[in-house]
């Protein structure tokens, strides 16, 4: 399963991609807004938005593009690790708990 995260904290990053391993899924992490970011994005299997932490802006953008791919979108509201642990048991099982 691939993941897109955008949003969240630079440092954290990492973490981020080492608990999508844990549950078998891929990653790409946005943490900050970049220009063409849409293009990045490519077609997830989830887009994981973190919207404490990001604009009002990209996150129009980034669900616009979201759907556009019909591409599922779980809009968290903290961008700690549990909140991503428990998006990721959602959405991909219990492989990783």
């Amino acid at each position: 399963m691939s993941v897109v995260i955008v949003g969240g904290n630079e440092c954290m990053a990492g973490r981020y991609e080492s608990i999508c391993r844990e549950y078998g899924c891929k990653a790409k992490v946005f943490t900050k807004e970049r220009c063409s970011l849409r293009k990045k994005l490519g077609t997830p299997d989830l887009l994981i938005l973190f919207v404490a932490t990001v604009s009002h802006k990209m996150v129009q953008s980034v669900t616009q593009e979201a759907r556009r791919n019909s591409v599922p979108v779980a809009r968290v509201l903290t961008s700690s690790g549990a909140a991503l642990r428990a998006t990721l048991s959602e959405y991909a099982g219990a492989a990783g708990a």
